[in-house]
């Protein structure tokens, strides 16, 4: 049996985003590694761990890249395949659990909150871009 067939019938890794919104606007933050994807943006997140739901991923990962608090609602567009279909990009729409929490890039270049105008003036990861369209009607339905 060939590698690819081997690998045929194991479950998609999941990697979850988390699309927080605060204000009418979208927290976006700034890779600073690796170097060929250094200066481009993109949602907190990263992958489930075994035994952990979508939901604690990403509570977890915000709490790690961000130390910020999230409430997490329901998932934003569909799952954007990764690395050939092998990995699923999975995101969440969340709300920061304290109103005055500020979320500080701890393994990032910088943050910064995105209007909905400014959402295309990014320059996105692919598979985040993939879902701009989605994010953007979660802006344009979020209170201001």
């Amino acid at each position: 049996m060939s590698e690819l067939n081997a690998h045929a019938d194991l479950p998609a890794r999941v990697v979850v985003g988390a699309a927080i919104v605060h204000r009418g606007r979208l927290l976006a933050q700034q890779r600073a590694y690796p170097l060929h994807l250094a200066g481009r943006w993109e949602l907190p997140g990263g992958q489930v761990e075994p035994g952990e739901s979508d939901v604690e991923a990403v509570v977890r990962e915000c709490h790690e890249e961000l130390g910020a608090s999230v409430t997490v609602g329901a998932q934003v567009g569909p799952d954007v395949p990764l690395q050939g279909g092998r990995t699923l990009l999975r995101v969440y729409e969340a709300t920061l659990a304290s109103e005055d929490a500020v979320p500080t890039p701890h393994e990032h270049q910088a943050v910064a909150w995105v209007s909905p105008v400014e959402l295309t003036d990014l320059d996105w990861l692919d598979a985040d871009r993939v879902l701009l369209p989605d994010l953007r009607a979660l802006l344009d339905s979020a209170p201001a």
